[in-house]
C-alpha cells in the first residue's frame, strides 16, 4: 500500500479552500506529488501569489470572508467545476467546520481532513472538552457547554473563580478569546468575544472557563490514518503570545523532559483512538508551574506552525495528510520517528508591535527574505502586495533549525538580519527584540511573557523598524533595489520560456495575462 502510485489516486486534482501562505504550502505539497492544484480568490486577491501558483484559479467573491472564503456553496461550485476531486481546508476559516465537511461528502469531494464525526467531537471547543474528560484527560475547570444567557454566565464565572477566559467554541486560533479579570468586565467582554467569533467562524457561541496563570502553552502534533495508526510527533512550545495569538512557536519545548513528553503524548494518543480520528491534528495543553497539565482543545487541522515539527522529524505533514485522505496508511511508524535538533518559527505579520500590534496595511514596495544554512521561508509575500485588512494578518512564516536551541536562537538573529519589507510595518521588530531578550534565551517564559517584559520595556529606547523609504540608508536601498530587480529578471525569464497555455482552458489564460500584467507593472 506505501508504494501506491499517486496516478491510482482517488483524486488528481486538489481545491485549496484558502489563501496566503498556507494555500502556497498545499500546492507546493501538491506539485512535489504530482497532483494538479485549483485556486480560489476573492477580489482582494486577485493578484496573490497562490493565484498565479495553482494550475487553475477561481474568483469566489468581494473581499469580505463571510462572501467568499467562508461561502461554501460558492466553494463547492467551484470544486465541480473545476474537476477537483479533493478540497484541502488550509487552516482557518472552514477548516474546522463539520457543515463544510459534510457538504463535500454529498458534493462526491474527498475533504484533506478528519471527518464531520471528528470535528464534531473536537472542533466544537465545547463537545472536545467533554471527550476529553471521557477519556480521562485532564481538563481545565469551566462550563462544559456554551454560555448564551448572560445571567447564567455571570453565576458561572463566579463559581468559577475570576479570572476566567471565554473562548470562541467553533474555532481556535486566538479569535474569540478575551481574558476577564473584573466581574464588570464579563458582559461587556462576552458581547465583544461572540462578534469576533461569528466573523472568524460564522458562529457566535462562547463557553467561560477558569484562567490558570502563569502557565505555558505547549501542544502535541498527531495525525492518524484510517488503518488505526495513531502516532504523535512530539510537542511545541507556543507560551509567546499576545491576546492568544500565537507569535513564536518552537521544538521541543525548552521545558518538557522525556518523563512529561511521554505522559502528554500518552494522553493524546488515548484520546485520539477514543474518537476514531483520522488525519493531522494538535492537541493542545497549559501546562501550570507544578507540572501538571491541562487540555485545552484540539485543532482538528493543519496548524499554522506544523513547519517546526517537520523540520525536527523530517516528516512532511501536508504530504502525509493527503496521503491519509487517499486511504493510505502512514509512511512512518511511531518507532520510526527521530527527533532531530530545535525548530524555531516566528510569524510575520501586517502589525505594529509598538502600536499593540494594531493590524497594518500598505503596499509592499521592495522585499529580500532571508536564505542560508537552517533558514526556511514560508510567504505570501512579493513587491506590489497590497496588504488587505479583510483576513488575519499574517505575512510570512520564518523558520529556523539548529543542532541545539541556542544555534537556532543565533540563526534566527541572522535570518531576522536579512529580513527586510518596505513599505508595511510588520512584527519583525518584535521578533529581533525577542531574541535577544535574556529571558527567551534561557527559556524561562509564559503565556504572560509579552505583558511582563514587552509592554513594560523602556519606550524612549528606539527599536528597529520596517523602513517607510525615506529612513532608509544608500546600502539598504542598493541591497533591497539589487533584489528587486533580480527578482524581475527571473520573473521575466520565466515568463519568456513558458507557454500562454496548458491546455487546460480560460483559467491558465486568464492566469498567463495576470503574470505578464504584474511584471508590466513592476518594471
Amino acid at each position: 500500500m506505501n508504494s501506491f502510485p499517486v496516478t491510482e489516486w482517488p483524486f488528481q486534482k486538489v481545491l485549496i479552500a484558502n489563501r496566503g501562505e498556507i494555500a502556497l504550502r498545499v500546492i507546493r505539497a501538491c506539485q512535489e506529488l504530482g497532483l494538479r492544484t485549483v485556486a480560489v480568490y476573492s477580489d482582494a486577491d486577485r493578484d496573490a501569489l497562490h493565484v498565479r501558483m495553482a494550475d487553475e484559479a477561481y474568483h469566489i467573491g468581494p473581499a469580505v470572508a463571510a462572501k467568499s472564503y467562508l461561502h461554501i456553496p460558492t466553494l463547492i461550485d467551484v470544486a465541480r467545476r473545476s474537476g477537483a476531486q479533493a478540497v484541502h481546508p488550509g487552516y482557518g476559516f472552514l477548516s474546522e467546520n463539520a457543515t463544510f465537511v459534510e457538504a463535500c461528502q454529498e458534493a462526491g469531494l474527498i475533504f484533506v481532513g478528519p471527518p464531520p464525526e471528528a470535528q464534531a467531537a473536537m472542533g466544537e471547543k465545547t463537545a472536545a472538552r467533554r471527550t476529553a474528560q471521557a477519556a480521562g484527560v485532564p481538563i481545565v475547570p469551566g462550563a462544559m457547554s456554551d454560555v448564551e444567557d448572560d445571567t447564567l454566565a455571570e453565576e458561572l464565572a463566579a463559581k468559577i473563580g475570576y479570572p476566567v477566559l471565554l473562548k470562541a467554541a467553533a474555532g481556535g486560533g486566538g479569535k474569540g478569546i478575551r481574558f476577564v479579570r473584573d466581574p464588570k468586565e464579563l458582559l461587556s467582554s462576552l458581547r465583544t468575544a461572540r462578534s469576533e467569533a461569528r466573523s472568524a467562524f460564522g458562529d457566535g457561541r462562547v463557553y467561560i472557563e477558569k484562567a490558570i496563570t502563569p502557565a505555558r502553552h505547549i501542544e502535541v502534533q498527531f495525525i492518524a490514518d484510517a488503518h488505526g495508526n495513531v502516532v504523535h510527533l512530539g510537542e511545541r512550545e507556543c507560551s509567546i503570545q499576545r491576546r492568544h495569538q500565537k507569535l513564536i512557536e518552537e521544538s521541543p519545548s525548552p521545558v518538557v523532559d522525556a518523563e512529561l513528553r511521554q505522559r502528554m503524548t500518552s494522553a493524546v494518543v488515548n484520546l485520539v483512538r477514543s474518537i476514531n480520528y483520522v488525519n493531522a491534528g494538535t492537541a493542545e495543553f497549559l501546562l501550570a508551574p507544578d507540572r501538571n497539565f491541562y487540555f485545552l482543545e484540539v485543532n482538528a487541522r493543519i496548524q499554522v506552525e506544523h513547519p517546526v515539527t517537520e523540520w525536527v522529524t523530517g516528516i512532511d505533514l501536508v504530504q502525509e495528510q493527503l496521503r491519509v485522505a487517499a486511504g493510505l496508511p502512514l509512511s512512518f511508524t511511531q518507532e520510526e520517528i527521530e527527533f532531530r535538533g530545535v525548530a524555531i518559527e516566528c510569524r510575520i505579520s501586517a502589525e505594529d508591535p509598538e502600536n499593540r500590534f494594531l493590524p497594518a496595511t500598505g503596499t509592499v514596495l521592495a522585499l529580500q527574505e532571508p536564505s542560508g544554512p537552517g533558514v526556511r521561508v514560508e510567504s505570501s509575500l512579493y513587491a506590489g502586495l497590497q496588504v488587505p485588512l479583510y483576513y488575519d494578518p499574517l505575512l510570512s512564516k520564518l523558520i529556523v533549525w539548529g543542532r541545539d536551541r541556542l544555534q537556532a536562537i543565533a540563526r534566527m538573529r541572522r535570518a531576522l538580519r536579512e529580513y527586510q519589507i518596505l513599505g508595511v510595518r510588520t512584527t519583525l521588530p518584535f521578533a529581533r527584540w525577542l531574541m535577544e531578550h535574556p529571558r527567551y534565551i534561557a527559556g524561562d517564559f509564559s503565556t504572560d511573557f509579552i505583558t511582563e517584559e514587552w509592554d513594560t520595556r523602556p519606550k524612549n529606547v528606539p527599536l528597529f523598524t520596517e523602513p517607510t523609504g525615506r529612513e532608509l540608508s544608500e546600502e539598504q536601498v542598493a541591497a533591497l533595489v539589487g533584489s528587486l530587480l533580480m527578482h524581475e529578471q527571473v520573473m521575466q525569464e520565466q515568463q519568456r520560456r513558458q507557454p500562454l497555455s496548458d491546455g487546460v482552458g480560460e483559467v491558465n489564460r486568464w492566469r498567463d495575462a495576470s503574470r505578464r500584467e504584474l511584471l508590466r507593472r513592476s518594471l
